[in-house]
């Protein structure tokens, strides 16, 4: 006997959904889907300024894993990865994920594998969820630090969170941050949104 998969669409943005009933969900095309605290969320598929920035990060990114083999075990953007903070019925995916550990499972490492760090590029409409919501389940799920890139600032805004111990530091660079996490690299933050057009 074969069992119907539930399928979700834009029009369950707000609706109640285990972690269990989520993970065998069927998602309608069209949006990106998280599981937020036990309720659906319903992304529209960013826009082409935000896929720039991601996209002027992971060159800088790949020019500094060229020259540093073997630190990274795998960089993952959205649907590439799933994160699932303890304690939050959530299930969600980072515009970017660093892992520097190898992965516990071959297959299907993402109940187990922490990445990191995390970068979110914020878009009209996420400040909440990049700001605040996620801010609080990377930090319970142990991410180190947390990235959020944030274009639509006229002084384009970066906030760099660094974990210590069971609270995030902030950051602001203004030019550029080398994170601890990545020896030898230095984010340039003129050249990331001057590439990016932002």
């Amino acid at each position: 006997m074969s069992t119907v998969k539930v399928r979700i669409g834009p029009r369950d943005h707000g609706r109640a959904m285990s972690l269990e009933e989520f993970a065998e969900a069927e998602a309608a095309p069209g949006n990106l889907y998280e599981l937020a605290e036990g309720v659906i969320v319903v992304v529209d598929i960013p826009g082409l300024p935000h896929g720039k920035v991601l996209y002027a990060l992971e060159l800088q990114l790949a020019a500094w894993e060229l020259a540093h083999p073997g630190l990274v075990h795998y960089r993952a953007s959205g649907d590439r990865c799933s994160l699932f903070p303890p304690g939050f019925q959530s299930e969600r995916h980072p515009d970017l994920a660093l892992y520097l550990t190898p992965a516990p499972d071959p297959v299907n490492p993402w109940e187990n594998w922490i990445p990191d760090l995390v970068v979110e590029v914020v878009s009209k409409g996420s400040e909440k969820r990049d700001y605040e919501d996620k801010r609080r389940e990377y930090l319970a799920a142990g991410v180190r630090e947390y990235w959020i890139l944030d274009p639509q600032q006229r002084q384009r805004r970066v906030l760099i969170l660094q974990r210590a111990g069971d609270v995030f530091r902030e950051r602001r660079p203004v030019k550029s941050y080398a994170s601890p996490l990545l020896p030898g690299f230095s984010l340039d933050l003129p050249r990331l949104f001057a590439q990016a057009g932002a």
